[in-house]
């Protein structure tokens, strides 16, 4: 079993990027896939979820040239997928699952959905009701709870749909049927979620509209998209890390390349700005519909804040690592509405009260959150305690705990820490270059 130890004692400094965007390069292939002709994805996430996407499509029929730097996709267009020979595994992938489930439920043959243990002790329901209501014939464990999904392609009826969630997964899983629906499909939730799938079909000339937190779409849209060179920014959930830890670790200051900016992700830097951290935004530009920047970020003390149900889905990923930042802030930090994060890779409140816990942290779980009593005091952020943690088998958890464990003074081991792969490769290896770097900017 994997495992990483961190030893603690020095600043961050330097420049580096990170992986792109995994969300953005989800929806990338696929609708590089639906598109007709060429098409190349360059800057494009290597983890393990967008690469079951990606092979996912191949087992479709697709043809996809994968080298580290870009996907070249060869587009069947909206009706050119194949049935597969055998399950499609999304592996730990919930965006990679539920959106092919919205996809594959408006085709004209059967596939079957799955994942690894993780996946398929995740609710499907949320995705596979609203479907159902389209007509989709969708079966499951627990009625269709519970992955492995077995869909047998149907016919597809646009619906009005308001859900009781802010998901992107939710809404983007239904977008991507309504394009297979006989009339309107309109989309409905409570507060603005991630908004990648519009700003793509927007970038691929897919036509909709959208009016607040409400989506509206034509299914089997006259249109016929050709192929686009996209360009994936750096994912903002990714640099959270490096964020945090040039905030929290003395004397650091790094500059993270080309990070997504996406007004409905950036809930993680409006945070970190109200508890006192000094971030940089410089050299705005876009990207494929994407909004994209640099960071600069130097430490500074922190005090604790009240994280709201109105910001949760804007920093649902960047919550653990959130956690941390509170953890050693001056004051107390109140999470409130955050019930769906027990519902991710791992119980995330759970996982990260239970880690932080071990480091010394002083934190009351509660059921839709947390009240974190911050370690810091006027004018420094506090220190973390070396310990033995765990993953949990849930990336962000490991990657969250590395980082708290940066300002200990004693060696962490974290166990458990292949999942990280499955959104930052190589993420040891780019702690390391900002711990060992001289101080000397790229």
């Amino acid at each position: 079993m994997a495992s990483l130890t961190i030893t603690p004692g020095r600043p961050l400094k330097g420049t580096t990027a990170v992986p792109g965007d995994k969300s953005v390069t989800h929806r990338a292939i696929i609708l590089t896939a639906l598109a007709e002709g060429l098409s190349q994805v360059t800057d494009y996430c290597r983890g393990e979820d967008c690469l079951n996407t990606m092979r996912a499509f191949q087992s479709l029929g697709v043809r996809i040239e994968e080298t580290p730097e870009r996907l070249t996709v060869h587009g069947k267009g909206m009706w050119g997928l194949t049935e597969p020979f055998g399950p499609i595994d999304c592996g730990n992938s919930g965006t990679g699952i539920r959106l092919m489930a919205g996809l594959l439920a408006g085709q004209d043959f059967f596939t079957i959905l799955t994942g690894d243990e993780s996946i398929r002790r995740r609710p499907m329901g949320r995705v596979v009701k609203p479907l159902r209501t389209m007509g989709a014939t969708i079966a499951g464990r627990k009625g269709g709870e519970l992955a492995p999904l077995a869909i047998t392609g149907t016919r597809l009826t646009g619906v009005s749909y308001v859900s009781p969630v802010a998901s992107a997964q939710i809404k983007s899983s239904l977008l991507f049927a309504s394009l297979y629906a006989d009339g309107l499909t309109t989309i409905s939730e409570p507060r603005l979620s991630r908004d990648h799938t519009e700003r793509m079909f927007a970038y691929f000339g897919i036509p909709f509209h959208r009016d607040g937190c409400t989506v509206r779409i034509e299914g089997r849209p006259s249109v016929r998209w050709g192929g686009k060179s996209v360009v994936v920014p750096g994912d903002l959930s990714a640099a959270a890390f490096l964020v945090v830890g040039a905030s929290i670790v003395p004397n650091s200051d790094v500059t993270v390349r080309s990070v997504g900016m996406n007004p409905t992700r950036t809930g993680l830097l409006e945070i970190l700005r109200q508890m006192g951290a000094h971030i940089e935004v410089l050299n705005p530009r876009e990207e494929a519909g994407e909004p994209v920047a640099d960071l600069r970020v130097r430490s500074m003390p922190l005090r604790g804040v009240r994280i709201g149900p109105e910001q949760i889905p804007q920093t649902i990923d960047e919550f653990p690592i959130l956690c941390v930042a509170a953890s050693v802030a001056e004051g107390e930090t109140v999470i409130t509405g955050a019930e769906e994060l027990r519902v991710k890779e791992s119980d995330r409140i759970a996982t990260m009260a239970t880690e932080l816990r071990a480091m010394g942290a002083r934190i009351e779980e509660r059921p839709d959150g947390m009240v974190i009593e911050g370690l810091g005091r006027k004018g420094a952020n506090g220190s973390l305690t070396g310990a033995t943690c765990a993953s949990h088998g849930d990336h962000r958890v490991g990657m969250s705990v590395a980082i708290g464990a940066l300002t200990a003074s004693q060696p962490t081991q974290i166990e458990d820490t292949a999942c990280i792969d499955t959104s930052f490769p190589n993420f040891e290896r780019t702690l390391l270059g900002l711990l060992t770097d001289s101080g000397k900017r790229l």
